[in-house]
């Protein structure tokens, strides 16, 4: 079925060749960059460019930059990177439309100097939902981003542009951010494969701050064996044992024809939760969506209520009213939904005191229209997200085909990002798409 998915997507999207890392590493610093500059301009629609890039280099810079990467695992393979990191030379805006003006340019980020001693080679830096708040492709300045292959779709967010150059064929790599879903949302609505690593690691410090205590970095590649590339030289995977354990658990609120299709799927790498075990998860992570919305919201005012008091009208109306809901959080209602959250860790560490992943749906529909991008939307999403950002878990992102040519995903959880059984997931998502 992985395989289906991939072809499927790539079927809707018009892309050929050139999906693979080790089929851009084939070209010559000339040929990539041209290559790059072609895919740019031929597989986004009129104005999504500007909606999907805060920078991209002239063919001439990319040619050069390939001819200067280094001799790694990843030389030569395109990569772009969410625009809440700093690189030398470019400015940082994080989808707002002041950032630039009030923050000070610092170093490359970490994720970035990894990047580049792997050889991997920086052609852009892309737009994401303003600050990152949101699951949505949406953008008040720049313009909404849309599904490559779905006009009128969005890609999900807040990893917008990253999940469009990589759905598009532009590039076969891209760094996301995830902090309650914004890496797993947008690979499961544009047919991706996604990381979210943990929180508070040296690449999750370095990007500008939603929520501290539960920001992460990841990536998003167009196949499994990119992202167990990725993984393997920048994370680190250990030896695969024999078989892992998993669990797939069936969540309330998913569309019928998701929850088919991820029950499908699962079937290939894990078993149903039994009846006990079942009832036991959903009812630890029922509340998950309303305690990661009081407890992110809190961290995230404290962030920008020195530019909120004064600048207000330089947000976009989307995250106006996110600020307002921020700022009216007492601490009467973080006190109350502290033992919903000490419920859901506990949750977690009961579960992996037996099992090594569970498997859950990570999104609760297909691509959603503009229209349906509404708040009651973003809560059945962060009903599917919140669970494993609010232990602060790694998770692996996989693409499931819908009837209706679009795509959700399967979030797989694990207790560590150097899970044995992480490599074990990631070597039979190969092996079931070679």
């Amino acid at each position: 079925m992985v395989i289906h998915s991939s072809v499927a997507v790539c079927e809707i999207l018009g892309t050929i060749s050139l999906v693979t890392f080790r089929e851009w590493q084939q070209l010559t610093p000339e040929e990539a960059a041209r290559e790059v500059g072609r895919r740019e301009r031929s597989s986004l629609r009129e104005g999504q460019s500007t909606a999907v890039f805060s920078a991209l280099l002239s063919e001439a810079d990319m040619a050069a930059a390939f001819s200067k990467a280094a001799q790694g695992p990843l030389r030569g393979v395109p990569y772009v990177l969410t625009d809440l990191f700093a690189v030398d030379g470019l400015p940082t805006f994080g989808g707002s439309s002041f950032l630039a003006e009030v923050r000070r340019p610092g170093p490359s980020a970490a994720i970035a100097r990894d990047l580049g001693a792997a050889g991997a080679v920086l052609v852009a830096k892309t737009h994401l939902f303003e600050f990152a708040w949101g699951l949505t492709g949406e953008n008040a300045h720049y313009g909404d981003c849309e599904h490559p292959g779905f006009p009128g779709r969005t890609t999900g967010g807040s990893s917008s542009g990253s999940a469009a150059a990589v759905a598009a064929g532009i590039v076969p790599l891209a760094v996301g951010t995830d902090t309650g879903g914004s890496i797993r949302v947008p690979s499961a609505f544009c047919g991706l494969y996604g990381y979210r690593g943990v929180p508070g690691d040296a690449w999750a410090r370095d990007c500008f701050p939603l929520a501290p205590s539960f920001d992460t970095a990841g990536f998003l590649t167009r196949t499994a064996d990119d992202l167990k590339a990725a993984l393997g030289c920048l994370v680190g995977l250990p030896a695969a044992p024999g078989k892992a354990s998993g669990i797939y658990l069936e969540m309330p609120g998913v569309d019928a024809d998701v929850c088919r299709a991820c029950r499908d799927l699962a079937a290939v790498f894990s078993s149903e939760a039994p009846g006990a075990l079942r009832a036991e998860l959903q009812s630890a992570f029922s509340p998950a969506a309303e305690v990661y919305g009081v407890m992110a919201g809190l961290e995230s005012w404290r962030i920008h209520r020195k530019w909120a008091s004064r600048s207000l009208g330089r947000y976009g109306p989307l995250l106006v009213d996110r600020l307002e809901r921020a700022r009216a959080i007492s601490q009467a209602q973080v006190a109350a939904v502290g033992p919903s959250h000490k419920t859901i860790r506990d949750a977690w560490d009961s579960f992996f005191g037996s099992h090594d992943f569970l498997v859950m749906p990570a999104v609760p529909f297909g691509a959603l229209l503009k229209a349906d991008c509404t708040q009651g939307n973003r809560l059945r999403m962060l009903s599917l997200t919140a669970p494993a950002s609010l232990a602060g878990l790694p998770v692996l992102t996989i693409p499931v085909p819908l009837p209706s040519g679009l795509t959700a995903g399967l979030q797989f959880i694990f207790r560590d990002a150097r899970s044995p059984a992480m490599a074990s997931v990631l070597e039979a998502l190969v092996q079931s798409s070679a």
